[in-house]
């Protein structure tokens, strides 16, 4: 067992093959929904909760723009009334050899959100486009 705490600022995205760099990831998380049920001769004056569906953040990755570089947009354009190409993604978090210690799958994701770096004449940050996907599923790969 370690005896320090994971970084959280040397990760990795991949997807179809591809490694991009991002400066942000955020919304790996899920929660279970709890059903509330009381049977009508149950002698207890409350109801009972029990697990039910599972529900899941939305992802958001953060990146620098970059000349000629429409990826997002052109994936954003597949969305068609109900079709869209989905993807599966993954997320690491890597360690000084720059292997994977922590494995995040996502599946079936596709875009809902593409916003463009916001603008000032007198900043001096980069150009930060951001991509917000949906998604089916998320676990912890091992």
């Amino acid at each position: 067992m370690e005896t320090y705490p994971l970084t959280k600022f040397h990760f990795r995205v991949d997807w179809n093959g591809n490694k991009i760099g991002f400066t942000e990831v955020t919304g790996l998380d899920f929660q279970v929904e709890p059903i509330e049920y009381r049977e009508g001769s149950s002698p207890e004056y409350h109801k009972i909760k029990m697990p039910g569906m599972h529900k899941f953040s939305n992802v958001t990755l953060k990146r620098g723009t970059y000349s000629g570089d429409i990826d997002f947009y052109n994936w954003m354009k597949t969305i068609n009334l109900t079709t869209v190409e989905r993807r599966d993604i993954t997320i690491s978090l890597l360690n000084e050899e720059h292997e994977p210690v922590m494995t995040w799958g996502i599946k079936n994701a596709f875009p809902i959100k593409v916003q463009a770096s916001d603008f000032k004449a007198d900043g001096n940050e980069i150009a930060v486009e951001t991509l917000e996907l949906a998604h089916e599923g998320l676990k912890i790969v091992e």
